[in-house]
């Protein structure tokens, strides 16, 4: 998994990124990456919920990458929390935009650290703390792979107090490879 994820950050950084869209109903994927990640979190005592519209939000999108995605960041969101991870996932179209946050409520992010997290190989500086593995390679193949889709990533964060990172995909967005 380790050298699918270098090679994808590789391919993303020139700009070869290719998708293999199909039609995707995003509650089912986000459920199954929830799942997935609910084993981890359950057995430190948090949990992960989930607040999906109820309106069925169909994608042509590039299934691996989206869920590779989305796995980035709920995995960085167990990461960095402290203790007894609490992941609120949310879904919601607004104005022709699927927005899908992340929140946390983990170790945070410094004000002067916030621009560069979405650059290759950057880490946020943890002092001696070495518990967080991880070579700086997630948000940045998070954003190659939604500039890809048409969307945009950003993020909120406030130290000791956690973070929450929305996407923005247009909805119904047909941009060709």
């Amino acid at each position: 998994v380790l050298v699918e994820r270098i090679l994808q950050s590789a391919v993303t950084e020139k700009g070869q990124l290719k998708l293999n869209r199909e039609s995707i109903i995003l509650q089912e994927l986000i459920h199954d990456v929830a799942q997935n990640a609910s084993l981890r979190v359950q057995n430190s005592g948090g949990k992960i919920e989930l607040d999906l519209t109820s309106e069925l939000i169909t994608l042509n999108a590039d299934k691996m990458h989206l869920t590779n995605l989305i796995s980035n960041l709920v995995d960085n969101a167990i990461k960095y929390s402290e203790s007894k991870p609490q992941v609120h996932i949310k879904l919601s179209l607004e104005n022709k935009k699927v927005l899908l946050s992340v929140k946390d409520s983990g170790v945070g992010i410094k004000k002067e650290h916030i621009s560069k997290i979405f650059d290759k190989l950057f880490r946020v500086p943890t002092g001696n703390l070495h518990n967080v593995k991880g070579f700086g390679l997630g948000l940045s193949y998070v954003k190659g792979v939604l500039e890809k889709h048409g969307g945009t990533v950003d993020v909120m964060s406030e130290l000791k107090k956690g973070s929450t990172f929305t996407i923005h995909i247009p909805y119904n967005h047909e941009k060709e490879n």
